[in-house]
């Protein structure tokens, strides 16, 4: 079965209770062989795995059957070899940070979706600039002076916008004001830069994967919607802002209250109520490929007719866009 998939877009995943049979063995030489990647899940080391580690690709430990301190000597007996490790079940701040150091390469966890809550924490005014800036561009026609006013009152936001354009293959001459960046970006691109200067200033020292996931959940939510001229933009809004309580680290009924959203996108983001709070559940059931949910929500917003893979694959090369 798993050479009927492209073998750049899978990874193939060993189950820690299978049996190290010779036959298993001779599948994962095969597989390997044939150029997939293959990853030993929930393993658990033991030494008769020891011959299939040349054919293996990635070791995941889960962090909560293994301590992360107890994981450092076994990574660290393969610091010279190719082997990357995933930690599973990172579920704080601390955990991350501790993994990382342990030498860990690859993250997965309740961390990267939800909050480690600190009452009090200020929200500050740039932030309400910042979602000001994403509600204009949701809309079907930007409003480009309003734009244009909001990134040039932020010294920060200015220099970071015209660095990501400068940036660009296809800059000639550099670009040295915001007017001459819309002028050269046009309505798409504007969208896709402004919403990643929009997440990535949101705040600090956070891991990426939270922003690419935010901005990857807009993309998705808005490609969805994309046939209804009245949500299309919301959608786009509570998928942005979806992990706003992970990367503020405040629950959404302190944030909502000192941030003025629309009342509907309110209403999804805190209670996942209404056609967008369904959406968004949709969204987050086909993350974690609970179909059943998938199937569930897609009938209930009457979506049987779109295929939800394609815009999947296509909010993934959206988000890639920004991140190359």
């Amino acid at each position: 079965m798993p050479k009927t998939f492209p073998k750049d877009k899978m990874v193939i995943e060993i189950l820690g209770n299978c049996e190290p049979s010779e036959i298993l063995f001779n599948q994962i030489k095969s597989l390997k062989h044939d150029g997939y990647i293959i990853a030993l899940n929930n393993f658990v080391p033991a030494k008769k795995w020891e011959r299939f580690f040349p054919f293996v690709d990635i070791i995941k430990l889960d962090t909560r059957l293994i301590s992360i301190k107890e994981c450092i000597p076994f990574i660290n007996h393969f610091i010279e070899n190719d082997i990357k490790f995933l930690a599973e079940k990172v579920e704080t701040y601390d955990e991350y940070q501790d993994a990382l150091e342990a030498g860990f390469d690859y993250f997965q966890g309740y961390f990267f979706s939800k909050p480690k809550v600190i009452k009090k924490k200020v929200i500050y005014s740039s932030i309400i600039a910042l979602t000001r800036l994403a509600d204009i561009i949701s809309k079907d026609e930007i409003d480009f002076y309003a734009v244009e006013k909001i990134i040039t009152s932020d010294v920060a936001l200015s220099y970071k916008l015209l660095l990501l354009v400068n940036s660009s293959s296809n800059i000639i001459a550099k670009i040295t004001s915001f007017r001459q960046a819309i002028s050269y970006l046009g309505e798409k691109k504007l969208r896709q830069f402004v919403t990643f200067i929009l997440i990535s200033s949101v705040q600090e020292g956070k891991p990426e994967a939270l922003y690419r996931l935010s901005i990857q959940r807009a993309h998705f939510c808005e490609l969805i919607m994309k046939n209804d001229k009245q949500l299309r933009g919301k959608a786009f809004l509570i998928g942005i802002f979806s992990l706003l309580d992970s990367i503020l680290d405040q629950p959404f009924d302190i944030i909502l209250k000192k941030i003025s959203f629309d009342e509907e996108v309110k209403s999804a983001l805190l209670l996942k109520d209404g056609k967008l709070g369904k959406l968004l559940l949709l969204v987050m059931a086909y993350e974690k490929a609970d179909w059943d949910v998938v199937q569930e929500l897609s009938l209930y917003l009457g979506l049987t007719d779109i295929s939800l893979g394609e815009f999947y694959q296509d909010s993934l090369t959206l988000t890639d866009e920004l991140f190359i």
